[in-house]
């Protein structure tokens, strides 16, 4: 009986105090055993996985308020036999988790501000690599790297030393690569299919390509950071730009006067400030303690633009390689655009990328002659893209020459089969359900997503508060471009391109190596082909035809 009244004090207590959590994924602070983590109130565990696979399953069914049989029953019936073998049972269910609340949570506008949603997608990746209790026992982190790298303006990437101290001492769990691309591209304003595993390199370049949760955890802050600023942008600051419906500014560069603009036309150059937009470039000279109005530059409309990096110097001299070229059929003359700095061309390069992303994106566009919403998609994006690169830049202090590009359009102009994606991206934009989520609960989810995808770029910037297509935006769920157990057709076709571009490489240095070192080759090869011509003349000798004075 006493049993009973104390069982009966407990359920009213935590009935009383459901709504005092802080966080939708707030956990214990104290490390509980197996039995008290799943007392009567919580989700029960499923035997197939490891505690810390349950523990994200149980996180996850009560973010989706269902429970952990539930889910799995879901699962069971739901996705096809391919993904429920034996081996991969676990992991599967774990994506198949994973995404269902990641699909949840960022319906809201402030989750990248959630400290528990940073832990919660972190640990998503650690039960990935460790679903099941077998692979938790042989699951072994690697050693850790102490050396840093350092980036062109001799700062260390890791530039707090409480950072720095981290990676040195927490080797006790970390993500791999695999892990991260995996879970990180199902929530689109951490990583992009097409880009995610430069995305890790670039957090890993200095921690023996482990990811550490201190990293992981200060690229969300900055993320977060980069879309307040963005947000900020859209206010009264920008009143000057005379933006049109659906412009968003990217980027302000040269506000700090000791990080002017020069902008270079002809013999003239003039400080200012310069702003990018999904649309276009803006230049605003500075006049007397006041910006003159603004100049625009279009990258949208087909101009025959060219963006390139340039020389630029006093007087128009080509003394300093820090400037950014435009020119375009509606100019008279090329501008440039210089970026003062002591040290480096990281400022010039930071924006030619920028730059030549918008444009490409809307070259994309031209060529596939896309509808409304695949156009916005498109920019969308490459939006994401740009505030993940920028992310990256200011919060270690790292540049695009030390690591691959993050810029989707960039890569696939880069890459010697680059057209592979852009084709794959085509044909994905082509399923996209524009008249709204046709899913329901007794269909196959994994079936119908292969048919229809949602604009989870337009979705994804319309929840941080940066709306491209309003109409697109209302009642709709952003659901990921994510198949349980399946690779994501940009994932094979960027792997097929990277592919390309290892035998490329390697043929190419064999024919270098030829042209430095193998000069006894090369003669071999030109006494070859002048075989003809050498034994005509040694016949000519022999009658005394060469050498004989006409």
């Amino acid at each position: 009986m006493e049993a009973v009244v104390k069982k009966g004090v407990l359920e009213n207590f935590m009935v009383t105090h459901q709504n005092s959590f802080k966080s939708l994924f707030q956990r214990k602070k104290k490390s509980p055993t197996l039995e008290d983590e799943w007392s009567v109130d919580s989700p029960r565990p499923i035997p197939q996985l490891s505690p810390l696979a349950n523990s994200v399953v149980a996180r996850c069914s009560k973010i989706l308020k269902v429970s952990t049989e539930e889910l799995q029953h879901r699962f069971d019936i739901q996705l096809p036999e391919t993904v429920k073998q034996l081996l991969t049972y676990a992991r599967n269910f774990v994506e198949f988790c994973s995404y269902q609340a990641l699909n949840v949570v960022s319906r809201s506008s402030d989750y990248l501000s959630d400290p528990e949603f940073r832990r919660l997608t972190y640990d998503m990746m650690l039960a990935w690599e460790a679903p099941s209790v077998e692979t938790e026992s042989e699951n072994k982190e690697s050693p850790t790297c102490s050396n840093e790298v350092e980036d062109e303006d001799g700062s260390s990437l890791f530039y707090f030393s409480s950072t720095n101290l981290a990676v040195q001492v927490d080797d006790k769990k970390t993500v791999g690569p695999e892990a991260f691309a995996r879970i990180a591209p199902a929530c689109a304003v951490i990583a992009d299919v097409i880009t995610v595993h430069n995305l890790f390199d670039a957090l890993t370049s200095s921690s023996c390509h482990r990811l550490h949760f201190l990293i992981y955890e200060k690229y969300l802050r900055s993320l977060e950071k980069v879309f307040k600023a963005a947000k900020y942008a859209l206010g009264p600051s920008v009143s000057n730009l005379q933006l049109a419906e659906g412009e968003i500014v990217l980027d302000v560069e040269g506000s700090v006067p000791t990080q002017p603009v020069l902008q270079h036309i002809g013999m003239s150059a003039w400080p200012g400030r310069l702003s990018l937009s999904n649309y276009a470039l803006y230049f605003e000279s500075l006049g007397v303690g006041l910006y003159d109005k603004a100049v625009r530059y279009d990258l949208a409309t087909d101009l025959k633009q060219v963006i390139k990096p340039e020389l630029t110097g006093p007087l128009g001299a080509r003394l300093f390689d820090k400037a950014v070229m435009y020119k375009s059929t509606s100019l008279e003359e090329p501008v440039y655009f210089e970026f003062p700095e002591f040290k480096g061309t990281s400022r010039r390069d930071y924006w030619l990328d920028i730059c030549l992303e918008i444009l490409r994106a809307h070259k994309f566009i031209r060529k596939n002659n896309f509808n409304k919403t695949q156009q916005s998609e498109v920019i969308a994006r490459a939006l994401l893209g740009i505030f993940r690169y920028r992310a990256i830049r200011e919060a270690f202090h790292t540049f695009s020459s030390q690591f691959k590009t993050l810029l989707a359009f960039n890569l696939a102009e880069s890459l010697p089969k680059g057209d592979i994606i852009l084709e794959t991206l085509s044909s994905r934009l082509a399923l996209l359900n524009v008249a709204g989520s046709q899913r329901d609960t007794t269909g196959s989810l994994h079936a119908k997503q292969k048919l229809k995808l949602s604009p989870v770029a337009i979705l994804t910037l319309g929840q941080l508060g940066l709306i491209l297509q309003a109409e697109t935006c209302k009642g709709r769920e952003i659901e990921a471009d994510v198949c349980v157990g399946e690779i994501n057709p940009l994932e094979i076709a960027v792997k097929r391109s990277v592919s390309d571009t290892g035998r490329v490489a390697a043929a190419q240095a064999t024919v270098d190596q030829v042209k430095v070192e193998g000069i006894d080759t090369n003669v071999a090869v030109m006494k070859e082909l002048l075989f003809p011509v050498i034994v005509i003349a040694s016949h000519l000798e022999i009658f005394g035809l060469v050498g004989r004075p006409f």
